[in-house]
Order: structure tokens, then C-alpha cells, then sequence
């Protein structure tokens, strides 16, 4: 599950009149320390709903009240890809692995602020979309949390086709079709 946190500002203080929240992953962190993450995200526990996730994870870490959550969260389906496990994921390297993220955005009011809880994240940044795509360029997103970060921006319309030359194909592989049980297969 991962979810994406915004305020909305006036245009001329952030193009798309929004600001997203950004956390900076701990540096004691095992798998990709240091590195920024979507604003929250994490795992289901065994027989939790994903909106119950996103409620604990908002909770634990970004501070975030469950009235909040619950008010103002909107699901917006799924991330599917695969990727190649890599040194900083942990654990085996070079294996080919199948990801479904649900994928959810909550605005904020801009007097709620995004406050670590947890050790799982150093501090917040509220980010311009410009912000964020020269930090997309320069490798800073864990690899995961780029591509809902670009699901984010194809959806707010800042990644469009006019704009991208492979945008179908950045489409296409943020939605992959993977051959194998789970949340994305539609029976």
C-alpha cells in the first residue's frame, strides 16, 4: 500500500496548486536507507483490509489522525510491475519479483503536518512537483515509490502525453499484467 499526501496552494505559489508530502527514509533504515519514500507506505498484515493499512500506516508513520485519514483518503487502484531485486531491497539479489501496490492519495488541510512516529522516517519535506521531478531525475526515490509517484502525476495530468514521448509505454508498465494470483487479477 502506498499512499500520496497533498495540500493544495494557491498557483502561483506551486504549479498544479499542490504541495506533496515527502518523507526522507532513516538512515538505520535496512532496505534503502536515506532514500525519499511516498508519504506513507507499507505492508498488510495477515487479514488486514487495505484501507485498514493505510489508516495504521498514516497513524504510525506520518502522524496522521485516523479522522483525517478516513475523511479524506481516496483509492485510486493499482501499481503492478516487476522488477529486479537489487543489493539495497535485502535480501536475494538478481530475482525477477512481481509487485501489486493499492495505491491511495489524501489531501490535507494545510494546518495538518506530516510528523515522523516511528524510526522509519527521518523527516517530512512538503515538495513542489518540480521539486520532486528533479529529485525523480536524480535517483533519490526508491525505485517502488517512483513509479507511484509518476501514477500520481499521470493522474494530476503534469505527465501527459504532450509532454512525454513514452508516456504509453510508462502507462503500460505501470500496469503491467503479471501472470500470477493476487489483488490485481480481476476474476
Amino acid at each position: 500500500m502506498h499512499l500520496t499526501a497533498y495540500v493544495r496552494v494557491p498557483e502561483e505559489e506551486a504549479s498544479f496548486g499542490i504541495k506533496i508530502w515527502v518523507p526522507r527514509r532513516s538512515k538505520t533504515k535496512q532496505t534503502y536507507p536515506s532514500m525519499l519514500d511516498n508519504t506513507v507506505a507499507g505492508g498488510m498484515a495477515t487479514g488486514e483490509t487495505p484501507l485498514e493499512c493505510v489508516i495504521r500506516e498514516c497513524d504510525e508513520e506520518a502522524s496522521l489522525p485516523e479522522e483525517v485519514v478516513r475523511e479524506g483518503v481516496k483509492a485510486h487502484g493499482t501499481v503492478t510491475y516487476c522488477y529486479i531485486r537489487e543489493a539495497r531491497a535485502g535480501g536475494e539479489t538478481g530475482l525477477v519479483q512481481p509487485e501489486c501496490q493499492y495505491i491511495y492519495d489524501l489531501e490535507l488541510p494545510r494546518d495538518v503536518v506530516c510528523k515522523p512516529n516511528d524510526s522509519e522516517v527521518e523527516e517530512f519535506y512538503l515538495r513542489t512537483v518540480e521539486e520532486i521531478q528533479e529529485a525523480l531525475k536524480r535517483g533519490e526515490f526508491m525505485p517502488n515509490c517512483s513509479l507511484v509517484m509518476l501514477d500520481f502525476f499521470v493522474r494530476w495530468g503534469v505527465l501527459t502525453k504532450e509532454n512525454e514521448k513514452d508516456y504509453e509505454e510508462i502507462v503500460r508498465r505501470l500496469h503491467r499484467d503479471l501472470e500470477f494470483p493476487g489483488p490485481h487479477k480481476k476474476e
